[in-house]
């Protein structure tokens, strides 16, 4: 799908653009993109003008909600199909997102963004082939891209998470020039889809799966095993398992999900919120 590339609005957006109006100002500069950059918009009576197409004021706006132009008015940037799903602005400008309440990024200490690059660096992927399993809203990607990675092939399983990439200024854009080309982005369910890729053909993994109780089949032996098969010997992978509660979950799971790969052919230590595994 193609990205969106009309304004998107938050709460401090919103209320900094009316202010601007009600005090008599004839433009308003400030971020419409989430942070990536700022532009000027010229206000009108009825209106605001910004790259060349008039908006109207926007009406109530809620905070921890992102909206976008859908063509009649500002909508929020969530769906609902199975689940409840929706793009959450943070205060590091790339957002997170949440699937029913449950927000699926790390973003307490530091942009999402960040995190990942900390996380894509221990894969060191410049150059390399590598496979992203379960895309999210594409930040692995991202940082691969900007460290010079070879090409990616990412999996996303959720239509509604990749609608939300198209509207996130944040998530990189296969088609865009900047990826040349070396972004492949499908939607599959990677616990089938890895059954097609050829074995040894990437060079780095990096494998950030819903929670255990989601997902359990991407924590299985036997998915770990096709991840060995389709890894060249030397690379690297990094695996998020965050970091559960062992006093209420009676499990160590970063702990269970190295031995469970050290069995399917990799060293593993626990690194970060998760574990780097390299193939033996």
């Amino acid at each position: 799908m193609p990205h969106y590339s009309g304004p998107l609005l938050t709460l401090p957006a919103a209320e900094a653009l009316k202010q601007a109006h009600a005090a008599g100002a004839g433009t308003w500069t400030g971020s419409l993109d989430l942070g990536r950059s700022n532009g000027t918009a010229s206000l009108q009576p009825d209106g605001w003008l910004w790259k060349d197409q008039h908006y109207p004021y926007p009406g109530k706006i809620k905070d921890r909600t992102i909206y976008y132009w859908d063509g009649d008015e500002f909508a929020p940037v969530s769906r609902f199909s199975a689940s409840l799903i929706k793009l959450v602005p943070t205060e590091w400008g790339a957002p997170t997102f949440e699937i029913d309440g449950i927000k699926m990024l790390p973003t307490s200490k530091e942009s999402p963004v960040d995190d990942a690059r900390r996380k894509v660096a221990l894969v060191e992927p410049r150059g390399k082939a590598v496979l992203d399993t379960c895309g999210g809203l594409g930040y692995f990607a991202a940082c691969c891209l900007d460290a010079g990675v070879g090409r990616i092939q990412s999996f996303e399983k959720n239509p509604d998470v990749l609608w939300l990439r198209t509207l996130n200024p944040w998530s990189p854009d296969p088609d865009a020039p900047a990826a040349g080309g070396r972004l492949q982005l499908a939607q599959a369910d990677v616990s089938q889809a890895i059954a097609a890729v050829a074995d040894a053909s990437v060079d780095a993994v990096l494998h950030d799966p819903p929670r255990f109780g989601i997902a359990g089949e991407l924590y299985s032996r036997a998915f770990y095993d096709q991840l060995a098969r389709v890894i060249r010997r030397g690379g690297r992978m990094f695996h998020y398992t965050g970091s559960p509660n062992k006093l209420t979950s009676d499990r160590d799971v970063p702990r269970e999900v190295a031995r469970r790969l050290e069995k399917a052919g990799f060293r593993a230590e626990l690194a970060l919120d998760g574990v780097l595994a390299v193939r033996r």
